[in-house]
């Protein structure tokens, strides 16, 4: 790259570099993980169990012990900053279980996702729900009374409520059967092209890697490949290595809750 090209290359919008980071004292989960997002992009992570994809997002979202390497946000660091201030900076992070208030309505949960910019409310909720039209529609049902697919919009909904720059997915489909899967895929891009740079760590590889602009398979906490999604979907060894794997892995989930019959 020419000085004048690089000069002129976008900053990234958030940056990990040499990530080490675990649970325990002596176990490191991520192993010098590093990883960048650029403004307007949809990053997919893929990787085999265990090799320290929910952890990655965790650690850029301060909900694990950074032993060494940091986070930057738009150039700043944020290291080990606490969620609420994480997300006041513009970082929004859609768990993969218990992402939902149960005993509080659709609307009640977006209202929860906006409590440190109440007078935002209104502008907001047009904004979700043009989204999320039919969330608009069942605004006030309970969200213990839907289903993994419905939870799932209404989680991502509220970590949009803030407005944020960079939306954390943790595995948006799992569980889901495989028409829900494609409507989470489907609306996650949607996201995406309304501006929000998105990293989502998923386990439907090859689909992730259909949406993506850029993905990562990690391994053992470390980066094994990186490229575009289709030069990872085209990766000989990539598919060698890690796409069979986790497709029998997407198909057993699939049985899970959300399988044909339970909508």
């Amino acid at each position: 790259m020419s000085l004048a090209a690089a000069a002129s290359a976008p900053e990234p919008v958030m940056r990990a570099t040499d990530l080490v980071a675990g649970y325990l004292p002596g176990v490191n989960i991520l192993n010098g993980c590093n990883l960048d997002v650029y403004p307007g992009e949809l990053i997919g992570i893929i990787g085999p169990n265990g090799a320290g994809k929910s952890t990655l997002l965790k650690a850029l979202f301060g909900l694990v012990n950074v032993r060494s390497g940091s986070v930057t946000l738009n150039g700043r660091d944020i290291t080990g900053q606490k969620a609420n201030k994480l997300v006041q900076a513009g970082v929004g992070f859609v768990p993969q279980t218990n992402n939902v208030f149960p005993s509080l309505t659709i609307e009640e949960n977006l209202q929860m996702g906006l409590f440190l910019r109440p007078k935002m409310l209104k502008e907001r909720l047009e904004s979700i729900f043009d989204l999320f039209p039919v969330l608009a529609d069942r605004r006030a049902q309970r969200a213990g009374s839907l289903s993994g697919g419905e939870r799932q919009s209404v989680a991502m909904a509220r970590a949009l409520m803030m407005d944020p720059s960079v939306l954390l997915l943790d595995e948006p489909s799992a569980g889901l059967s495989p028409v829900r899967q494609d409507e989470t895929f489907i609306r996650t891009r949607r996201i995406n092209k309304t501006g929000v740079s998105i990293i989502m760590v998923e386990q439907n590889a090859r689909r992730c890697l259909q949406i993506c602009d850029r993905g990562y398979v990690l391994d053992q906490g470390r980066n094994a490949y990186t490229g575009t999604g289709r030069e990872l979907a085209d990766d000989p060894k990539v598919i060698e290595l890690y796409l069979g794997t986790l497709a029998k892995d997407v198909e057993a989930d699939a049985k899970g809750p959300d399988a044909p019959g339970a909508i």
